[in-house]
C-alpha cells in the first residue's frame, strides 16, 4: 500500500491506474466496520483508495476534534491488511488552503436529527466528500449505514449534483453485545461500555412493536425511550421514527420506517439506527 499527503500524489496515482477505483472514505482509528468497507471495495473494484482526514469543518465548537482518536500507523497496518492499495492522509493545510471559500449545503434533509443537534455538521461532510470524489475520481465509494443521514446526505448530494460516483451502503458491524462499532466507543469507561449496548436493545423494542403491527410514530419512539429510561447511564438525545426518503418524523408509518437516535453517555455521544420495512 501506498500512502501519500498531497493531492497531486492521488491525481498522478489516479491517472497511471485507468481501472475502476473504489474510494472508503474515513477519519482514521479504523475500527472492523471501517475494515469491511475495504473488503467490500476490494471484492468490487480493481484497486481500493482509502482516505484518513479528521475533517475540522464537520466538527462544532463545543465537539470533540482535538480529542478525536487518531493512530496513523495502526491504520495503515489494518488497511494494508485489508487490501487497500493507495491511502490519501492530507493535513487540514492540504484539504483546506487558506483562500478557501465554497462550501456544498446539503438541504433539507441535512436538518433534523443530527443536523439540528450539529449545526453545520453536513456542510462540512457534504464538501469534505465532494472534494475527495473530485480528487480522487472513484468509480464507486462506500459507507456505513451505522451514519444512516451521513448515507442519505452523500446519495442526494451525489445524485443532485450530478457527481458520477456510485454510493455504496454498507451493513452496520457489531460488538458481541450489539453495539454498533465506532471510533468514539474508546472514549466509554468500562462501566458505559457495559451500558451502551442498551442503544442496540432499545432499537429492538421498536422493531419488535413494529413486527406486532404497530405503525404510530409516537408509539415506536416511545417503545425505545421506555427502553433507554430504565438504563441510569443512557441519557437520550433525540429518539426517531423517520421517513427514510426525508428524514422527517412520521406520524403513521405507510412504507418504510427509519429508527434512530443519539445518546449520551458522560460526554460520549453514539448513535445507531435500524431500518423497518413493510
Amino acid at each position: 500500500m501506498k500512502t501519500v499527503t498531497t493531492i497531486a500524489a492521488v491525481r498522478a496515482w489516479r491517472h497511471a491506474h485507468e481501472s475502476a477505483v473504489g474510494l472508503v472514505p474515513t477519519m482514521g482509528y479504523l475500527h472492523a466496520g471501517h475494515v469491511s468497507l475495504v473488503e467490500r471495495a476490494r471484492r468490487e473494484n480493481p484497486r481500493v483508495a482509502a482516505s484518513l482526514f479528521v475533517n475540522p469543518t464537520q466538527f462544532g465548537p463545543n465537539e470533540d476534534l482535538a480529542r478525536y482518536p487518531r493512530d496513523l500507523a495502526r491504520d495503515q497496518e489494518l488497511l494494508a491488511a485489508a487490501g487497500c492499495d493507495l491511502l490519501f492522509a492530507p493535513s487540514v493545510e492540504e484539504m483546506y488552503p487558506e483562500a478557501s471559500q465554497v462550501f456544498v449545503d446539503p438541504g433539507p434533509i441535512a436538518a433534523p436529527l443530527e443536523g439540528g443537534r450539529r449545526p453545520g455538521h453536513f456542510r462540512g461532510v457534504a464538501t469534505v466528500v465532494l472534494k475527495l470524489f473530485g480528487i480522487v475520481e472513484p468509480t464507486r465509494a462506500y459507507f456505513g449505514e451505522k451514519d444512516a443521514q451521513q448515507l442519505a446526505v452523500i446519495r442526494r448530494v451525489v445524485r443532485d449534483l450530478d457527481v458520477p460516483v456510485g454510493i455504496v451502503g454498507c451493513p452496520t458491524q457489531r460488538a458481541e453485545d450489539g453495539l454498533a462499532l465506532s471510533s468514539r466507543n474508546t472514549y466509554l469507561s468500562p462501566t458505559q461500555r457495559a451500558a451502551a449496548p442498551v442503544l442496540h436493545r432499545a432499537l429492538g423494542a421498536g422493531a419488535a412493536a413494529w413486527a406486532g403491527g404497530e405503525r404510530r410514530g409516537d408509539a415506536l419512539r416511545r417503545a425505545m425511550l421506555d427502553v433507554l429510561d430504565r438504563e441510569p447511564l443512557a441519557r437520550a438525545d433525540y429518539v426517531s421514527a423517520a421517513d427514510p426518503a426525508t428524514l422527517q418524523e412520521i406520524d403513521a408509518a405507510a412504507g418504510p420506517v427509519l429508527l434512530s437516535m443519539a445518546v449520551f453517555f458522560g460526554k460520549t455521544r453514539l448513535i445507531d439506527n435500524r431500518l423497518l420495512t413493510p
